[in-house]
């Protein structure tokens, strides 16, 4: 396998939590820095020992709340990547940031780090609506976190939730022709969904949250895919937009079902045929890393109708859609082991999916029912 790799790398901590977070994001008083550079890159090693002969074409540092690593932190990351695999001549490395005024304070020393790429979470520029998202930060450092970015590094992307409770059309239209006016070559842009576990999900069940109903939220997603195609920037998978070239080919691996090496707490990788994931509590991550030398908790055979699955489920996002035969490749099935036809053709003649040759692809008409079209075409045993 000579394709290039991946590397996901996380670094666990927050200032705070928020309501409407599922990720792996813990609150720390303190946080022993050396300790936890050794860690990482001891992590890494490891990995390289059981994916040699790749180079790496993307590093993404996620979180938690990755801007708040020491900027000599991140560069020892990309220099031991860069010396255990060697870095791609393009090679994509991207940081998730928020737009705190600490944080963006250290822009200028993470681009000489290496970084390459930021992903900001401002998730809206309204001061009432950041209040209700516990963001910590303003609508005004919001903005000039996105101009920093676009100062410091040669891509910016930044994210948006909307489909909020009680917001409306023309409110989000607003919000949504404000973001585009920073010009950036990249947007995320989440409708909010209550996940189990969080505060927000304790409201909803309490009837304390309602958001907008499934009429509601159409609306707005086919709002989002009219004016950001009008500037540029059409939607390549369901949530994210980029100007053609500007789209996160980290990302991409993940929805194309290619190999990534994943490091940190909690981190999951995809190895050819094998799933892995680290010890997820950090406390538990570097306990494993002193006792084995890494953090691994746990390695999966992924089976070949598994893995083309998954393929199908990741891919069928983007608006490109799936490349058939490269699943057949990978998984070594034939397509009807998991690709219902007859499901396919009818939801063609629906409009709702198309195909050409090898490639098949979910149509624009048929994206919101994306999770139906799903349990109908994608053969699961």
């Amino acid at each position: 396998m000579t394709e290039p790799l991946a590397l996901y790398v996380h670094w666990p901590f927050c200032v705070s939590k928020c309501p409407y977070c599922d990720f792996n994001s813990h609150v720390r008083e303190s946080v022993d820095q050396a300790v936890w550079r050794d860690a990482l890159l001891a992590d890494l090693r490891h990995e390289a020992t059981l994916l040699p002969g790749r180079r790496v074409s993307s590093i993404f540092f996620g979180g938690g709340t990755p801007s708040l690593m020491p900027p000599a932190t991140v560069a020892a990351v990309i220099a031991e990547a860069a010396a255990l695999w060697g870095l791609t001549d393009d090679c994509e490395i991207t940081l998730e940031a928020n737009p705190n005024s600490v944080e963006v304070a250290a822009f200028a020393d993470l681009a000489v780090a290496g970084v390459n790429r930021v992903s900001i979470g401002v998730q809206s520029f309204d001061p009432q609506v950041l209040e209700f998202l516990g963001r910590a930060h303003s609508g005004d450092e919001a903005r000039r976190a996105i101009a920093a970015a676009q100062a410091h590094f040669r891509r910016a992307s930044f994210d948006l939730i909307y489909a909020r409770p009680g917001q409306g059309l023309a409110d989000w239209e607003r919000e949504l022709a404000d973001a585009l006016g920073f010009g950036t070559g990249h947007l995320s842009l989440y409708q909010l969904t209550i996940e189990p576990g969080t505060r927000f999900a304790t409201l909803a069940a309490k009837g304390e949250l309602v958001l907008p109903d499934g009429d509601a939220a159409a609306d707005l997603f086919d709002a989002t895919q009219a004016m950001t195609r009008a500037a540029g920037l059409p939607r390549y998978e369901v949530s994210n937009h980029a100007r053609p070239g500007e789209e996160s080919r980290h990302n991409l691996t993940y929805w194309r079902y290619g190999d990534y090496a994943g490091v940190g707490p909690g981190a999951h990788g995809r190895r050819l045929a094998q799933a892995t994931e680290r010890h997820k509590k950090p406390e538990n991550f570097i306990t494993a890393v002193e006792r084995n030398g890494h953090g691994l908790k746990v390695e999966t055979d992924l089976p070949p109708h598994e893995r083309a699955t998954e393929a199908m489920l990741m891919g069928l996002r983007l608006t490109e859609g799936i490349d058939l035969a490269r699943i057949e490749v990978r998984s070594g099935l034939a397509r009807d082991a998991f690709v219902d036809a007859d499901a396919v053709a009818r939801l063609a003649g629906q409009g709702l999916m198309q195909q050409t040759g090898d490639r098949l692809s979910v149509t624009d008409d048929g994206i919101l029912l994306l999770d139906s079209i799903l349990s109908e075409v994608v053969r699961t045993g």
